[in-house]
């Protein structure tokens, strides 16, 4: 990383990135609620009747907000990089990445699985103290990296996200500086629809690797690619402008081959994610490419409705507060819908109700586990990945 890629970029706070994090992680507790009711997905906890129309309105976010969230993630890694080295940025990744993921396993991670025992089989009366050896039970297994601890109980649940995070970083760290600059490709995406060209990466890896359905429908090495364009992203302003310039046609071609790969992977049988029939492969296909448009078309718009503020003001103190809380937020959510869907799922009560009751409840729960819990003393804040109050 040489001096003048750091003096191209201007290291300044991009709001739309930390709206865009927070809108995710808060979207979540809606997207998990959802999977309660939907028909196709095997959740921990399922509602006696289900639906098909959720998983046709969480299309489009599976399409791109863990893609976002990789590539925001890349963007910080070069900031975070640049001010402290390969060393001080394995630090800091082990720090606010892999000690909430250690603290999570430790203690509310086994939650969901043990809930998912207890609605499959009314018999089972396992306390959760007494269940925790059997979560506990494992070995290795290098085949699947980088989950390489296997059990018949023990899993990362929706904790993938931050496993894969901090494993990208480390392997980051590891080959930093072998990596070429961003200023010969930079120079390139003077050119219009250049920076469109990852998608034709993304299509490829979705159609030909195949999609994984636990890690919200995308393949984990096109997470790499997203994380690692962030990265590049971060290095040179003119990535930045390319986006911006860009953005209306992404959305465009996003929204036109979206709304195609949908009836595609639809009728693909029963495995569009991974069979190798043509049908299929077509489908993920089209899905990969809308993936990438969808993500520069958001990012750059976001971007441009920013930058073309005057007198721009600065955040509120509500979206300050939940920028912050995005990763202790992310980490205690889901444990805390499924115990609240464990309840719910036994009303007497429709489908648009009892989905209400989850969301509001369950929000409402985790942003108090976060108040009260966490944010409010050192050793809690650093649990959870935090910096320590200034």
């Amino acid at each position: 990383m040489t001096e003048t890629a750091l003096r191209t970029t201007v290291e300044q706070r991009r709001p739309e990135l930390d709206a865009i994090r927070t809108f995710v992680v808060v979207g979540l507790v809606f997207f998990h609620a959802s999977l309660v009711f939907d028909a196709s997905d095997d959740y921990y906890v399922k509602n006696p009747d289900t639906t098909s129309v959720t998983t046709v309105l969480a299309g489009f976010g599976v399409l791109w907000a863990m893609p976002a969230l990789f590539l925001i993630a890349g963007f910080g890694s070069w900031h975070s990089m640049a001010r402290r080295g390969a060393g001080g940025f394995v630090r800091e990744r082990l720090q606010r990445l892999g000690v909430p993921l250690l603290f999570a396993i430790l203690t509310f991670l086994p939650v969901p699985v043990w809930l998912r025992l207890k609605a499959a089989d009314p018999g089972y009366h396992e306390s959760y103290l007494s269940f925790l050896p059997r979560f506990y039970e494992v070995h290795l297994d290098l085949g699947d990296f980088p989950f390489i601890l296997r059990g018949d109980y023990f899993e990362t649940g929706h904790l993938w996200f931050v496993v894969l995070l901090l494993t990208f970083s480390l392997l980051l760290a590891a080959v930093v500086r072998w990596l070429p600059g961003g200023q010969p490709l930079a120079r390139a995406v003077d050119r219009r629809g250049v920076v469109l060209l990852p998608a034709f990466l993304t299509s490829a890896i979705c159609a030909f690797i195949g999609m994984e359905e636990p890690f919200a429908g995308w393949s984990r090495w096109a997470y790499l690619l997203f994380f690692l364009c962030g990265y590049l992203v971060a290095s040179d302003e003119r990535f930045r402008l390319a986006m911006r310039r860009d953005a209306v046609p992404a959305a465009i071609a996003g929204a036109v081959v979206f709304a195609a790969s949908g009836p595609v992977l639809l009728t693909a049988g029963d495995e569009p994610f991974t069979a190798m029939t043509p049908h299929a492969i077509a489908g993920r296909a089209l899905f990969g490419f809308a993936g990438w448009c969808a993500v520069v078309a958001i990012l750059g718009l976001l971007d441009r409705r920013n930058t073309g503020r005057t007198g721009r003001k600065e955040p509120g103190r509500p979206f300050r507060y939940l920028a912050e809380a995005a990763l202790p937020l992310y980490v205690l959510h889901q444990p805390i819908v499924v115990a609240v869907a464990y309840g719910v799922v036994q009303w007497h009560a429709p489908i648009v109700v009892k989905y209400l009751a989850i969301v509001v409840a369950s929000l409402a729960l985790t942003l108090a586990a976060y108040e009260f819990l966490v944010r409010r003393t050192r050793v809690t804040r650093y649990l959870m990945g935090m910096r320590p109050t200034t």
